[in-house]
């Protein structure tokens, strides 16, 4: 399928460059611990989906915006490597390129510090500049490291021009804007994030009641990512289904859900439905947990189908 057969693919999010050290375990307040090496990797989660959507065949266009700095042409190369449309870029001067600081233990879990910079003066008066990103556009995705009064604009906007919008809720803020909501098709939370949005403890027994409180907020379709439990769907139009997780080798969990939202909207944008869609993702996501480091360890079209079929899928949800 060529671009001109799909849907176009706006990502508005955050561009940062990862500085990342893997470390025996987690260190603890007062603790000092020794890493190894240490790796600058293009990240950021908007970042991320645009690269992992563009490697994987979408036609895919990045808002965001870079610091003047030397971080700025290693996120900005990264973007371009993967097919991005990264024209509107914008250039925040006497400002930093957005950074996180990344330690990943030895089980493949990671703990992240990120600062902003100029992720964090993206504004509204940006996005009106910009409109014409979201009127050329099919589905415009977001995250929430950029600052949530834009993505609220953005988002008003996109679907008062009738797009398609997904939103990954990361990181999930204490106080989201409720009026959010109305204007998202799609929203991928984590088992954390659907803890923080839906104020409640004990997520995996409340699955139901917790995605069905987003709904009844406005969200069409809630998925939420559960790890080594696999996916919780639950859609107005599709039901309630679990898809389980695959049974794979953990190395690193950066990116994993960052390339599964960029999954689920490449799929989205073919003209799939949920459901196929969600295992697709689920897929991709299996198979980014096997690498280190975020876009790095995105796979291309080519990879996916080599490892699909190859993969067991873990069945004791």
């Amino acid at each position: 399928m060529k671009y001109k057969d799909k849907k176009k693919v706006l990502v508005i999010g955050s561009l940062n460059v990862d500085m990342v050290t893997n470390v025996d375990h987690t260190p603890v307040a007062g603790e000092t611990i020794l890493g190894d090496k240490l790796d600058l990797i293009p990240g950021g989660k908007g970042a991320n989906q645009a690269c992992a959507a563009g490697r994987l065949g979408a036609d895919v266009t990045m808002f965001g915006a870079l610091g003047d700095d030397q971080y700025a042409m290693i996120s900005k190369k990264s973007l371009i490597d993967s097919g991005i449309n990264v024209s509107y870029l914008i250039k925040k001067k006497h400002t930093g390129t957005g950074v996180a600081l990344i330690t990943v233990d030895k089980e493949g879990d990671n703990s992240i510090v990120v600062i902003p910079g100029a992720n964090a003066k993206l504004s509204m008066e940006d996005i009106d500049r910009n409109i014409v990103l979201i009127e050329q556009s099919d589905i415009v995705v977001f995250q929430l490291e950029i600052p949530v009064e834009t993505v609220l604009y953005a988002a008003r906007k996109a679907k008062e021009l009738n797009k398609l919008v997904i939103l990954d809720p990361a990181p999930a803020p204490p106080e989201f804007p409720m009026e959010l909501y109305r204007y998202v098709d799609v929203i991928k939370p984590n088992e954390t994030e659907l803890g923080i949005l839906a104020k409640t403890e004990n997520v995996l027994e409340n699955l139901y009641e917790a995605t069905e409180l987003l709904k009844d907020y406005g969200v069409k379709h809630v998925i939420v990512t559960l790890g080594n439990k696999g996916v919780y769907v639950n859609s107005f139009s599709q039901g309630i289904e679990q898809i389980p997780s695959y049974e794979v080798q953990v190395v690193d969990t950066t990116a994993a859900g960052d390339s599964f939202t960029a999954s689920l909207a490449l799929m989205l944008a073919e003209g799939k439905e949920l459901m196929e869609a969600v295992r697709y993702a689920n897929l991709v996501a299996a198979i980014v947990v096997t690498r280190k480091g975020a876009q790095s360890s995105i796979p291309s079209v080519d990879e996916v189908r080599e490892y699909e079929g190859k993969l067991n899928v873990v069945r004791n949800i």
